[in-house]
C-alpha cells in the first residue's frame, strides 16, 4: 500500500487546524487504497496551536508534528517537513483551508499516471486585494523574463511531490530559501490543475506587504544575477551620458561663449549620479548579504519537540 504524506506549515493557526483536521478526515476516508500522514510543522506558534497538535496525535496515530524552538518562517518550515515526511508523495497545504482539500484526490490520480509534481494553478483568488493580484502578477512576469528556469505562474505551494522529488529537495540546503522556484529548478514531469483559492477559513493571515516583498527579493535574488547585470549596464548609460553632458558644456561655453549654469545643474547632476550609485551599491549588498548568511553554516532549523518528546539535538539539520 502507498502512504501519501500531508505537509502542513502552521503559525498561529489555532483557530484553523481543528477545521482543517476534520476537512482532511473527510478527504482521506474517501480515498482507498492508500496509507496517509499527517505532518504538520509548528513554526514557533505563540497561541494555543501545539496543544492542538499534542491532542491530535494523541487521539490519530496518523497525525505526526515537529515543532521549532523559535518561529524560523514558512520556506524552512517546508524544508524541515522534507525532511520528516515519509510517504511515497507528498502534499503541501497551507493550514487557513484556502487549498481545498478535496483535490487531494485528483493529485494523487495524475500522481499515478507518471507525473512527479502536480501542482495546483489559482484560476480565482477570492478574498485578495486588486493590488495584492495586481502586484503578485507583475513579480511573476517579471521574474520569469529575468532568469532561465520556468517559474509557474500564478502558482503557490500546493502541489503533490514525488518522493523523488521530495529527496532532490532535500539536497537544497541554502538559508535564503523561495521553494516555489526550488520547484521548478529540480525539473521532473509536472502536471497543472485549476482551483478557485477561497478566503481564509479563520484567523487573519501573517503575510504583509513588506513579508510579500523581503519573500519577492528572495525569489529574485536566489534565482537570477540579473540586477548586477542592469547596474552594470545601468552604470555605462550614465557614464556615457555624463560624457556627451561634459562635451556639450564644453562646446557651449567655449564657441558659443555660453555661461554654465551654476549651482541648480550641479545640484541635480550629483543627486542623479549619487542615486544611482546607492542604488547599485544596495543590488550589490543584496547579493553579499545572502553570501554572509550561506557562509556562516548555521542550522536550517531547531526542532524542540517531535510527537510529544523533546528533542536533545535539534532534529533533522
Amino acid at each position: 500500500m502507498k502512504k501519501v504524506s500531508l505537509l502542513i506549515p502552521a503559525y498561529n493557526e489555532e483557530e484553523t487546524i481543528p477545521l482543517l483536521y476534520n476537512e482532511l478526515n473527510k478527504v482521506i476516508d474517501k480515498i482507498s487504497g492508500y496509507e496517509f500522514e499527517i505532518l504538520f510543522v509548528n513554526d514557533g506558534s505563540s497561541d494555543n496551536t501545539l496543544n492542538i497538535l499534542r491532542d491530535l496525535r494523541k487521539r490519530d496515530s496518523r497525525v505526526n508534528y515537529i515543532s521549532f524552538s523559535r518561529n524560523f518562517g514558512k520556506e524552512t518550515a517546508m524544508a524541515a517537513g522534507f525532511d520528516y515526511v515519509t510517504g511515497d508523495a507528498t502534499v503541501i497545504l497551507d493550514a487557513d483551508l484556502q487549498d481545498p482539500p478535496e483535490l487531494i484526490e485528483e493529485m494523487i490520480f495524475y500522481w499515478e499516471k507518471g507525473y512527479d509534481d502536480v501542482y495546483a494553478k489559482r484560476r480565482s483568488r477570492e478574498g485578495e486585494t486588486w493590488l495584492k493580484k495586481f502586484t503578485s502578477a507583475a513579480f511573476y512576469k517579471l521574474l520569469r523574463k529575468m532568469t532561465k528556469i520556468p517559474i509557474q505562474e500564478d502558482t503557490g505551494d500546493f502541489r503533490l511531490l514525488d518522493r523523488r522529488a521530495i529527496e532532490s529537495l532535500k539536497k537544497l540546503r541554502e538559508k535564503q530559501r523561495y521553494t516555489k522556484g526550488m520547484f521548478s529548478w529540480i525539473g521532473f514531469n509536472k502536471k497543472e490543475i485549476l482551483f478557485d483559492r477561497k478566503p481564509r477559513a479563520a484567523g487573519k493571515t501573517k503575510w504583509n506587504y513588506l513579508k510579500l516583498f523581503n519573500l519577492a527579493l528572495e525569489g529574485v535574488t536566489s534565482f537570477t544575477t540579473s540586477p548586477l547585470r542592469i547596474s552594470t549596464i545601468l552604470g555605462i548609460l550614465v557614464s556615457i551620458f555624463s560624457i556627451v553632458y561634459m562635451f556639450i558644456v564644453l562646446i557651449k561655453s567655449l564657441i558659443w561663449k555660453d555661461p554654465v549654469q551654476g549651482y541648480p545643474s550641479m545640484m541635480v547632476t550629483i543627486l542623479f549620479l549619487g542615486g544611482v550609485q546607492l542604488v547599485c551599491l544596495g543590488i550589490i549588498g543584496e547579493y553579499v548579504g545572502r553570501i554572509f548568511n550561506e557562509t556562516k553554516y548555521r542550522p536550517l532549523y531547531i526542532v524542540d519537540e517531535h510527537n510529544n518528546e523533546k528533542i536533545e539535538d535539534g532534529g533533522k539539520l
